[in-house]
């Protein structure tokens, strides 16, 4: 998230009025006009800084149906599905089954030398990754944090995947 010069000195005047030991507060009195429109400022700097966030997961859930149109193009589109792939796994997107199952049908059909080698080594990439995900015990921290779209969120949004989206089946444990 970048944030303009205008933004930066609105949030830097936030903080400092957040350190301060006299916090802004309708009990405090009236305010005076320069801290009023601090207030202000900085109202519409969460409003910005949401508004943000909203973006960045309408962007999220854009590159997850990108990368599902890519893979069912295959294997006609397998350079753009492998770029796409390979942007979303540096943005901590976690392979899906459906994404094993391409790289394997992409490493089993013919490629140049560089290209096999490339595919090989990303499916190698995606299988671990996945074994990470596989194995976390339940409950407990993974070895990094448990993403599963990109940038830190399942899908974008705040509740699952995409529409026409599929994951993983959630694994059982036997109850005792």
């Amino acid at each position: 998230m970048a944030f303009s010069a205008d933004e930066l000195r609105v949030l830097r005047r936030a903080l400092a009025i957040a350190l301060q030991p006299d916090p802004v507060t309708p009990s405090a009195g009236p305010l005076g006009p320069d801290r009023a429109e601090e207030v202000q400022d900085c109202l519409r700097l969460a409003e910005a800084v949401d508004e943000a966030v909203r973006e960045g997961g309408r962007l999220r859930a854009f590159l997850l149906d990108e990368l599902a149109r890519y893979r069912a193009a295959l294997p006609g589109a397998a350079v753009g599905y492998l770029e796409h792939l390979q942007g979303a796994l540096a943005a901590g997107y976690e392979p899906l089954a459906e994404d094993l199952a391409a790289l394997r049908a992409l490493c089993g059909s013919a490629a140049g030398g560089g290209e096999a080698t490339r595919r090989r080594a990303l499916l190698s990439h995606c299988e671990r990754l996945a074994e990470r995900g596989a194995y976390a015990p339940r409950g407990a921290p993974a070895a990094r944090p448990a993403r599963r779209g990109l940038g830190g969120v399942r899908d974008g949004r705040a509740g699952g995947r995409p529409e026409g989206a599929r994951g993983r089946a959630p694994v059982r444990r036997a109850e005792a």
